[in-house]
């Protein structure tokens, strides 16, 4: 797997910590309600990120935490296609690369148990984001966006999610 060069660090988490709270205000302060989602089905237990192919990473810099993302089996689809999850990062530390980094990661991750890989957006600027980073629009009533994992002929394997 490879590591982030920079002032940060992406490592697997076995337990959100604490510091997820403070992202959570931030997340909602924009209008997003995922990080909330996350803790709350963390604490009841309905996803926890532990399932074959499964992880939850956090992005740290100085040892604060400052973006997360999870990858899971995606559950409106078949066994082999992965789904992005709650992938934020401090808006402060967007103009770093730091979420490229950080879904480049869990692509990396996802690459090892998937074919492919989906995600939801309503956000504008994510949708953007998300085609830099390789994914394409899909009309689907479960996902917004997907990436094939698997190269195809004259395929750049390394796309700049930057």
């Amino acid at each position: 797997m490879t590591q982030p060069s920079g002032d940060f660090s992406i490592r697997t988490l076995e337990d959100p910590p604490a510091q997820l709270r403070n992202l959570e205000k931030q997340a909602v302060a924009e209008g997003f309600r995922f990080l909330t989602r996350l803790i709350t089905e963390w604490e009841n237990r309905t996803n926890r990120f532990d399932q074959p192919g499964e992880c939850l990473v956090g992005v740290f810099r100085q040892g604060q935490l400052i973006g997360v993302g999870g990858l899971s089996r995606d559950p409106y689809a078949g066994p082999q296609i992965g789904r992005l999850r709650r992938v934020y990062v401090d808006p402060a530390m967007r103009e770093r690369r730091i979420g490229g980094e950080l879904v480049s990661y869990l692509l990396e991750y996802a690459a090892k148990q998937f074919q492919a890989v989906r995600l939801s957006t309503d956000s504008p600027s994510a949708m953007k984001f998300y085609l830099r980073c390789g994914f394409h629009p899909v009309s689907d009533d479960t996902a917004t966006h997907a990436k094939s994992l698997v190269p195809s002929i004259g395929s750049d394997p390394e796309t700049a999610c930057r």
